[in-house]
């Protein structure tokens, strides 16, 4: 499932630039407090990985970008999708019983909230990324010190990394193995490098336009819970095109 919220306000919504653990903390924030604290403490196990099964996109609307700030113009909207049913009955109760919701020292009312269930037909899609993706593996220099190497969509190790990903996603949510299946994952056009700042860590990913062939409950999954590393700080978020 997935929720599309409109906010609204009186006067523009001044963020920085880097708001994602902004929207992050709010999202948090809206759910009933014992799940909120489950899903912040323990999250859903995949077998040596903890996943948060929600991811969410961009903001939406119109913006001017002032260094270090960006000021939007409402009205705003937001995507948020879970494939976690008590995720979004919860999300989707809390922002229609508080009306409304704080990012930083802006007040931003909650107009309407719209549940949708886009569902994955076939084997291939094509995914429009409404939030950048992020793949990654943590290697070992010679010296024995860690470094992150990032992956773009078109590298094999991409496609490698983002679909044990998915296969791990499944058995949180599932409990179960997926189905056995080859997945490919190509760029439609040059995929945008962005380079984000999350709380002081540096983190690279990509937007554009994906062509993805696989299993079908993977694909739904990519939809749902979000492609690649780090959803639930706002990575990964997409949607089915044509």
């Amino acid at each position: 499932m997935r929720l599309k919220i409109s906010f609204n306000s009186d006067a523009p919504i001044d963020l920085p630039v880097q708001y994602n653990h902004w929207l992050q903390a709010t999202l948090y924030a809206s759910l009933d407090p014992e799940f909120g604290a489950f899903l912040h403490d323990r999250g859903f196990d995949g077998g040596g990985r903890v996943f948060k099964l929600f991811t969410f996109s961009r903001l939406f609307g119109t913006f001017r970008i002032n260094g270090p700030q960006i000021s939007f113009t409402p009205p705003l909207q937001l995507i948020v999708a879970s494939p976690v049913e008590r995720f979004c009955q919860s999300l989707l109760n809390g922002l229609l019983t508080k009306g409304e919701i704080r990012l930083g020292e802006n007040r931003l009312v909650v107009e309407s909230v719209q549940a949708e269930h886009p569902v994955v037909e076939g084997e291939s899609l094509k995914l429009h990324l409404l939030s950048p993706v992020t793949v990654y593996s943590t290697l070992l220099r010679r010296d024995g010190r860690k470094y992150t190497c990032y992956f773009a969509p078109g590298d094999p190790e991409f496609t490698r990394l983002a679909k044990e990903n998915l296969d791990k996603k499944f058995r949180a949510l599932v409990g179960t193995e997926p189905s056995p299946g080859i997945m490919t994952i190509h760029p439609l056009r040059l995929p945008r490098l962005h380079i984000l700042d999350y709380k002081g860590n540096v983190i690279k990913a990509y937007s554009g336009m994906l062509q993805m062939n696989g299993p079908r409950e993977l694909l739904q999954l990519a939809i749902d819970a979000g492609l690649g590393s780090k959803n639930g700080m706002g990575f990964g978020c997409g949607e089915i095109k044509g």
